[in-house]
């Protein structure tokens, strides 16, 4: 019998050690490529300012780089330690895009961040450029891996289950590579990694310009960071629908727990939900503000076809359960016995496999055997119930990661602006905003996270393996103490990362960038340092 206490600290300590690693991640991904891109400037201009920008933020970079390797190394061996029955289950195909990551990416990414930091001095520009582009590469292919693994759980494809193995075999890698959600979420994650990478730039170059120190270089970095910071948020937004497209055809019960749907929608004047209070135990809101006529179009990309809400949902899971209750059985019976009977029984019924899996949970001892025929009903009803993810935690997730990037993309619209014209130092306000919203956009990322996970629940591989499955037998006491022990380590990690940012950015560039502009001595002399012109251009 699976002791639920220890699936939920394990869950608890997976979400733990994702959470603290997800807040370095977008910083890597951004910044590698806003260095790939001043480096270009440098390597076209010759300006030396470009060249100490470089070095500036590719020093940030390095520390970034360097704990988000540490926290998210320990994370591959939980699938082992604390997940082992996933492991087993989809181990050949999960373990795939891992195992490439690995060889492809990461050592790619590693290899190159020592020559990208220490080789100035040892490499022409132009070799030293393509090491700082495959520095930005394998930090994105990187991502790309492992967010086709997680795409796998999400909507399992390229993969088939085999009753003789009790695994999950590979079909196409074709499949798996090019997932709809996996590109989708690709996409989305690694352009909002450049958003959280331009509000830092942005933000501690606005620390400069309040402080009226290393000006030249604080504008340039500055218009860099808001234009690049711009177009990034209108590409998460506009690829934000798509995935939100993508997650309506494949994992309807997220979208229906995103928007708080308790019944199907009647289109086109169903309202969309700017503010509700879901309460989960009564399937209905206490109390809701929406806009009519919006949410039809936003969520289907039209204006007739309904969307499924969650009591729907339910119902059309319950002949899912039955079928999948016969099927798990029949598996049963096929295992101890190897008998085409069996095998044909469990293959009329496979597709469902899962939902048997999930209604186990609720089964007299988790048994499912032991379900007699006036236990169906009220297994039934759990089961079908445990389908939906948690409306309030989804509902509200959403609505903070979605509001704080609007706020960035008019941060980031304004920022613009008054760099183009040259009236930064006179607009303090924004100065300080990009200050202020600096550890926002990892916010945000954060809670995308919590969207995307908590909206795959109750399922690690969304449809045929429960969460409650997967878990490694551990002790109540082991988890508590390595929980404990993740907790203090990743903070002092945490802790590491911020006393070295702020000793490096209160720091700040190399001496030249350091220097107040003076005006041209003379027509010949005009920028040969490249810092001998405006503070804002």
């Amino acid at each position: 019998m699976t002791n639920l206490t220890v699936v939920e600290l394990s869950r608890l300590q997976f979400a733990l050690t994702a959470l603290y690693h997800f807040l370095f991640v977008p910083l890597t991904l951004g910044l590698s490529v806003i260095l790939a891109a001043i480096e270009t400037v440098y390597v076209i201009t010759g300006k030396p300012i470009y060249k100490d920008m470089t070095q500036f933020w590719g020093k940030l970079f390095g520390i970034n780089f360097a704990l988000g390797v540490a926290t998210g190394l320990t994370m591959e061996f939980e699938f082992g330690t604390n997940w082992s029955m996933y492991s087993h289950f989809v181990g050949d195909v999960f373990g795939t895009p891992l195992a490439i990551e690995g060889l492809m990416a990461f050592f790619l990414e590693s290899t190159f961040v020592g020559l990208m930091i220490f080789g100035w001095d040892r490499l022409s520009r132009p070799a030293h450029l393509a090491v700082t582009y495959l520095v930005a590469l394998g930090s994105n292919l990187s991502a790309l891996w492992i967010l086709i693994a997680n795409g796998f759980m999400q909507y399992p494809v390229g993969a088939r289950f085999d009753p003789d193995t009790m695994r999950m075999q590979f079909t196409s890698l074709y499949d798996l590579i090019f997932s709809e959600d996996a590109q989708a979420k690709f996409v989305h994650t690694s352009i909002a990694g450049f958003v959280s990478a331009a509000m830092f730039v942005m933000g501690i170059s606005a620390y400069y310009l309040l402080n009226k120190r290393h000006r030249a270089f604080a504008a340039r970095s500055f218009r860099i960071a808001a234009l690049f910071g711009l177009i990034s948020t209108l590409a998460v937004i506009t690829l934000g629908d798509a995935l939100g497209r993508s997650d309506y055809l494949l994992q309807q019960t997220k979208i229906a727990a995103i928007e708080g749907l308790w019944h199907t929608t009647k289109p086109p004047y169903e309202p969309w939900k700017l503010v509700a209070l879901p309460d989960d135990a009564t399937q209905s809101d206490v109390f809701s503000i929406g806009l009519p006529y919006v949410l039809t179009p936003l969520v289907t990309h039209s204006f007739t076809e309904p969307i499924p809400g969650i009591i729907e949902l339910e119902q059309e899971a319950r002949p899912k359960i039955v079928n999948g209750i016969q099927a798990v059985l029949a598996l049963h019976d096929y295992a101890r016995t190897r008998s085409p009977e069996a095998l044909a029984a469990f293959r009329k019924n496979e597709d469902d496999m899962g939902y048997g899996l999930l209604a186990q949970r609720y089964a007299p001892g988790q048994d499912l055997a032991a379900i007699t025929k006036a236990d169906l009903p009220g297994v039934v009803d759990r089961t079908a119930r445990a389908t939906i993810p948690n409306v309030f935690v989804e509902f509200w997730s959403f609505r903070i990661m979605m509001a704080l990037g609007f706020a960035f993309l008019a941060v980031f619209a304004f920022a613009a602006y008054f760099s183009l014209r040259n009236r930064l130092e006179r607009q303090p306000w924004i100065l300080w905003l990009a200050m202020l919203f600096i550890p926002l956009p990892v916010l945000a990322s954060e809670f995308g996270w919590i969207v995307a996970e908590n909206g795959r629940q109750p399922w690690t591989v969304f449809g045929w393996l429960p969460t409650f499955q997967s878990a490694s037998t551990h002790s109540v006491g082991y988890l508590l103490f390595s929980l404990i022990g993740f907790a203090l380590i990743y903070t002092c990690f945490i802790a590491a990362e911020l006393y070295l940012m702020f000793k490096y950015a209160r720091i700040g560039p190399a001496t030249g960038a350091s220097e107040t502009p003076q005006p041209a001595a003379g027509p010949h002399s005009a920028d040969t340092s490249g810092y001998a012109e405006k503070p804002w251009q």
